[in-house]
Formats: C-alpha cells, sequence, structure tokens
C-alpha cells in the first residue's frame, strides 16, 4: 500500500548539484505551472509489474488536490487530508483510522507534494523523447542518491507542450516496475466545499481508530 501511494504521490526530488541544467529547467516549468492552479483533478491508471514473479496488476485512481489538501480513492479507499488531519476510510473493513500528518517529515507519502520537485534525495537527467499519439513526451530520469535506496530509478514522462505530467515509471531493485499513467488532468475545476472535510456522521457503522 506504501509503494501505492508513493507513485500515487509523485515524489519526484531535486537535488542541488551534478544536475542537467535542461532537466531543472523542464522540472522547474511544471512545478512552477502546477502551482499555478487553483485546483488539479487527475484520473490515473496504476500498474504493478514484476516479470520474474509473475506479477501484473492494474488498478484506476482519481486524486483531487487544492493547496495542499486532497482526496483520494484508489484500491476501494478513500483518503482526506483537510491541511491537518488525515481521514484514511476503509469500507471493506467498515473503519476509518485519523491521524496528523506532519509535513516536515521526509518519509511522509502525501499527494499534496504531488507535482513539486525539491525534495532531497534524486540526482536528475534528461532521458528519451518518445511521440505518444502525436504528443511529444520528454522524459526525466532520477536516480536516488542513497545507494541503499528500494527504488533503482524514476523516469517521469512529461508533455512538452502542456508541461503537464503524462506518467511516471518506477523501477526497484527488486525488478519491480509501477508504472503510474495519467488519463486526465483537469484544472480549475468547480469543487464542492466539503470535498477535503470529513462528515462523522456518515460513518457512524463504522469503528473509528485516532491515532494521536
Amino acid at each position: 500500500m506504501k509503494n501505492v501511494f508513493l507513485i500515487v504521490t509523485l515524489l519526484i526530488s531535486a537535488f542541488s548539484f551534478s544536475q542537467d541544467k535542461k532537466a531543472e529547467t523542464l522540472l522547474n516549468d511544471v512545478s512552477n505551472k502546477a502551482k499555478a492552479y487553483k485546483n488539479i483533478s487527475i484520473d490515473f491508471k496504476y500498474t504493478l509489474e514484476n516479470l520474474s514473479e509473475n506479477i501484473k496488476q492494474e488498478t484506476r485512481g482519481d486524486v483531487v488536490l487544492e493547496g495542499n489538501k486532497y482526496r483520494l480513492n484508489i484500491l476501494g479507499s478513500t483518503r482526506v487530508y483537510d491541511g491537518k488531519t488525515l481521514y484514511s476510510i476503509s469500507p471493506d473493513d467498515d473503519e476509518v483510522t485519523i491521524s496528523t500528518e506532519n509535513a516536515d517529515d521526509e518519509n511522509s507519502i502525501t499527494p499534496s507534494k504531488m507535482l513539486t520537485f525539491y525534495e532531497d534525495g534524486y540526482t536528475y537527467n534528461m532521458d528519451i523523447t518518445q511521440n505518444v499519439k502525436g504528443r511529444k513526451i520528454q522524459y526525466v530520469k532520477l536516480t536516488p542518491i542513497d545507494s541503499n535506496a528500494e527504488i533503482k530509478y524514476v523516469l517521469l514522462g512529461i508533455d512538452a507542450q502542456t508541461k503537464h505530467i503524462y506518467n511516471l515509471i518506477e523501477v526497484g531493485n527488486n525488478g519491480t516496475k509501477t508504472t503510474l499513467t495519467v488519463n486526465s488532468f483537469k484544472t480549475n475545476q468547480p469543487i464542492s466545499k466539503s470535498l477535503f472535510t470529513f462528515d462523522e456522521n456518515k460513518y457512524k457503522d463504522y469503528y473509528i481508530n485516532k491515532l494521536d
């Protein structure tokens, strides 16, 4: 589950030395454009593959972000973050887990970090360019600085025209490949004021697990 949220949140990191200047400029363009939107709504496909283990899993999900708030739906569960408190809703378990999310925690895996590119931990360089259905997709390769990291490298595909994320491919040292492909990227949509609010009255039959 942790790995799913790692990919979904697109924790694309940058480091201050030995970086490709063209890649840095492109990542800055993507980040600055994303920050200018009032909100972002993304529909995506998530694929996990490990050929040696004969594993291939696919699922779909969606996330809405506004500032540091978000609502994420994936694998039948919903995560709602109102800027202070995280509510993880699991219909399969009839349980809601409530916790305080630490935004300063480097290990915190949150969609509120989505489309930002200045978390320490990776070097990055321009990689291949592909034509996907008439769209020019430029890839940036991110390599963990930590030699003991579980991630071998990450490829971030960026639409050269729109400067929006097209896909993200993470390759693990264990041979696992996880891919997130953006099916729909919408911005500045009219959204309900209650979208990022947890209403406990709707979950009276659920077990409420307060971690803090």
